[in-house]
């Protein structure tokens, strides 16, 4: 189950559950949609991978309680701040790829 991460690894936004702003890669990291095409160029620091939009969790139980009360969302906050020079460097040789094939 994914954790719903509460903010931006990189510019520590706020994320909230529902947030359409939230981006992940294949191991969750969670960045805004600014950092990722901005900062990032849609390349994930710590994998290499590209991201998505994370999904929001019903916050009703419309089935099965199958929603944010009963499974809510992290409250861990993971910043890490990326070295946008460092970034750029490592991200040069890949983000012309589609992430489907790096």
């Amino acid at each position: 189950m994914l954790e719903l991460r509460p903010t931006c690894e990189h510019c520590h936004k706020s994320l909230p559950p529902a947030s359409m702003e939230a981006r992940i890669c294949t191991y969750e990291c969670t960045f805004c949609a600014d950092c990722v095409e901005r900062v990032l160029e849609n390349v994930c620091p710590n994998c290499g991978g590209g991201f998505v939009p994370r999904p929001v969790r019903p916050s009703h139980n419309w089935k099965n309680k199958n929603y944010l009360t009963n499974d809510p969302a992290s409250t861990v906050v993971k910043h890490r701040p990326v070295d946008p020079a460092v970034h750029a460097a490592f991200a040069a040789a890949i983000k012309d790829i589609p992430p489907e094939d790096r």
